[in-house]
């Protein structure tokens, strides 16, 4: 999987305006009342690539919006995190617990204003605890569950259980 690096201090103008447009977006919709048109509406500006029967609840905290694909049926619960630059793919029918962190970014380590992204990838059917971290680079694979609380750092086989920090096979479902 190939590293994408991000100068946060260079950033272009077309780059800096989309930030401000998703930022204020994103504002609107954790101020809006929830399940009315003006709330779906605001809703697929910021995820134009969500499927339908897809819900997310606020408040929601998304970086590079542009970069989510949601996938049909699925669920995201009110404090979920979206740490974007490196791409975040949610598959169908995918269920993601209260204050869950799907981070596709890092900082480097000699100079922090360069921000180094890998894609983070859940799986069609996978559920994701309540106040679990993944990680840049993972991919958690179809029919899995990750434990509440779990820091997820690497992939995750489809049909297994994982949980702990750092996550760990419990086992095959």
């Amino acid at each position: 999987m190939k590293e994408i690096r991000i100068d946060c201090a260079h950033q272009s103008e077309a780059d800096l305006l989309l930030a401000k447009e998703q930022a204020q977006l994103l504002f609107r919709l954790n101020h809006t009342m929830p399940m009315t048109e003006e709330y779906d509406e605001l809703l697929h500006r910021l995820f134009p690539d969500m499927g339908t029967g897809s819900r997310i609840n606020t408040p929601l905290t998304v970086v590079r919006a542009h970069n989510v694909k949601i996938g049909r049926n699925v669920i995201i619960m009110n404090g979920c995190l979206m740490m974007s630059a490196g791409g975040i793919t949610i598959d169908d029918e995918v269920q993601i617990a209260a204050n869950v962190q799907l981070i596709s970014n890092n900082h480097d380590l000699e100079n922090r204003m360069v921000i180094t992204c890998k894609p983070v990838h859940i799986c069609r059917r996978a559920w994701i605890g309540a106040g679990a971290t993944i990680l840049p680079g993972v991919t958690i694979g179809e029919n899995s569950v990750v434990g509440a609380g779990s820091v997820v750092t690497r992939d995750v086989e489809s049909s297994t259980i994982v949980a702990g920090n750092p996550a760990r096979v419990i086992k095959k479902i």
